[in-house]
């Protein structure tokens, strides 16, 4: 049997979605090409913002319309956090954030008996981190992503993620080395750590972040750290950090606004001041660190001088990179409630003024680079015939490597000489 997976959000659905069509071979099931030649159809959904809600209706709808004898399986955040409302949606097979390693015997159950499954969790048992398969080497990244950690209490005032992903639960370390070994086996030379919380791994004593980049550090030439929280991410832990040569000094270091009082309506643990000593700190201890980030604009209150204040903190960290993001309602938040919420119109502009300052400031990310000898990662080259390459430097620099027959997943040193348009020109 074909099935066609498709994932929406975040890198741990991808990676999740990774595992899950690894489990799926394994048990004979063939990738299809597309919807109508697939008998099976997964859809890994995504909850995050209610705009997610809406394409998983689309995506489902439209699989039926193309091929109404597919089975269709709704998986992942969306029937976790709202499972009366995944149920309108009409999947043949309906599974939250837990037992998707049930999924291919649930699928033959279905085409046994032909009735609605549904296997959804309470997020209260969601306690105990769940392995659900083994690495798949075939994902097509020149990157190994490892989860490592699933779900967060912070309960950001604007975030359904805790509904959706339950309590904070950490990966064993065993469990860790054993996929960043087969990482290493299948040929891949950078892993990057994932999680829904990634800074609460562990968040003992005895174990946290430093002992997983550690357990990786023995198979990988080197170590990336995905989304990490200020608050979470201690000067010990930092300190410990930069003992690991394979760590890349690239951090993506969430912020969502420069305004303190914006911060404190997102129910954020940090101000702006402790998030700027943070960023300090990183720069005493790593030569060259890079720093990306998150920021919302147009949270409910936010007032101009407000997002002034925003803009000019981001200046002051001077990102390499910012993802920009309107604030989206989302039921079941409390800010979903609150009062004085911005209009769309307000949000769009406010968006363009904080894309502008982006810009401006990856640009210059990307200048200071000139003169500079990078570590890059080979990604793919532009055309087979072509000597031009593509990859990252270790601080996350996108690099455009000339006259260098490089191969795909090659390491290589590369003297910056120019920028382009959103990269980096070396040789």
């Amino acid at each position: 049997m074909q099935y066609l997976l498709t994932t929406l959000g975040c890198k741990v659905n991808q990676y999740e979605s990774s595992v899950l069509a690894a489990e799926m071979r394994g048990l004979g099931f063939f990738p299809a090409e597309k919807i109508e030649s697939a008998d099976i159809f997964i859809l890994n959904s995504c909850t995050v913002t209610q705009n997610s809600d809406k394409k998983n209706r689309r995506l489902l709808d439209a699989a039926k319309n193309k091929n109404p004898q597919v089975i269709t399986v709704l998986t992942g955040c969306f029937p976790q956090a709202f499972p009366e409302e995944a149920k309108k949606l009409g999947a043949d097979i309906t599974v939250g954030v837990a037992k998707r390693k049930a999924l291919p015997s649930l699928i033959s159950e279905f085409i046994k008996d032909r009735k609605p499954i549904e296997k959804i969790m309470p997020v209260s048992a969601l306690d105990v981190y769940e392995e659900f398969g083994g690495f798949n080497a075939d994902s097509g990244r020149t990157r190994a992503f490892i989860k490592i950690q699933d779900g967060c209490d912070s309960n950001c005032a604007y975030c359904i993620v805790p509904r959706a992903r339950g309590a904070p639960r950490s990966r064993p370390l065993e469990n860790i080395k054993s996929e960043a070994h087969a990482a290493a086996k299948a040929g891949y030379k950078e892993i990057v750590l994932t999680g829904i919380n990634l800074t609460k791994y562990g968040a003992t004593p005895e174990l946290n972040l430093c002992d997983a980049v550690n357990a990786v550090s023995e198979y990988a030439e080197r170590v990336r750290l995905s989304s990490v929280e200020p608050d979470l991410l201690t000067n010990n832990i930092l300190e410990k950090l930069s003992q690991t040569e394979k760590l890349c000094p690239h951090f993506h270091l969430s912020l969502q606004s420069g305004s303190d009082g914006v911060l404190r309506r997102m129910g954020r643990r940090y101000t702006a001041e402790e998030y700027y000593k943070k960023v300090m700190k990183i720069r005493e201890l790593f030569k060259d660190g890079a720093f990306t980030t998150d920021i919302i604009v147009g949270f409910p209150g936010e007032t101009e001088e407000e997002l002034s204040q925003s803009l000019d903190f981001a200046r002051k960290v001077n990102f390499s990179k910012i993802h920009v993001f309107p604030y989206s309602v989302r039921d079941g938040t409390p800010a979903a409630s609150m009062e004085n919420q911005v209009p769309e119109s307000v949000k769009r502009e406010r968006c363009k003024t904080m894309l502008s300052a982006a810009d401006e400031m990856r640009q210059n990310f990307l200048t200071a680079q000139i003169g500079k000898t990078l570590r890059v990662l080979v990604e793919k080259r532009t055309s087979p015939e072509s000597d031009i390459a593509f990859g990252h430097a270790e601080n996350y620099a996108p690099i455009r490597i000339l006259s260098q027959p490089a191969k795909r997943n090659d390491i290589l040193d590369v003297k910056i000489t120019d920028v382009g348009n959103g990269f980096c020109v070396g040789r």
